[in-house]
């Protein structure tokens, strides 16, 4: 089941675009990654990525749910951090990568501190992504200002 969605993931670029569904798993087991960078995959975390699929792509707490533990086993198997930026990058316009960053702040934020390893895998996504620390820093003042850390 993951082996081809990898294949999926590692192909995108040269062929046609992912699916709705692959984007979704790659920018949910992306969200997972994040939240699991600090070895303390916490409670508010999971229940922050499940409101940002349920928001994101109109889901029911049930599906958002799901789709957070479909994730967590594709973030568990995959190889690098890479596939997952790379499918993204090919779903979601550049202008709307920004929205996909301050998302990865809320996850960093769910359980009230900001821990290295995350900060750094945020760093480097955001940088995957094409976005800039400039404005990677300006998404995380956005969600601590509306306190949705």
């Amino acid at each position: 089941m993951f082996g081809e969605f990898f294949k999926r993931l590692t192909t995108a670029a040269e062929a046609a675009p992912l699916d709705d569904g692959d984007a979704r798993r790659a920018l949910a087991a992306l969200l997972v990654r994040v939240a699991r960078a600090d070895r303390d995959y916490a409670e508010a975390e999971m229940a922050r990525i499940d409101r940002i699929l349920a928001a994101r792509y109109g889901l029911s707490p049930f599906e958002a749910a799901a789709l957070r533990a479909e994730a967590e086993e594709l973030e568990a198997a995959a190889p690098d951090t890479v596939r997952f930026t790379q499918a993204i990058k090919a779903a979601v316009p550049f202008e709307d990568r920004a929205a996909v960053v301050e998302a990865l702040w809320q996850v960093v934020l769910a359980d009230g501190r900001r821990d290295p390893e995350e900060d750094g895998l945020l760093r480097m996504t955001a940088k995957l992504l094409g976005i800039n620390d400039r404005d990677s820093a300006l998404a995380r003042q956005r969600v601590e200002a509306r306190g949705a850390g």
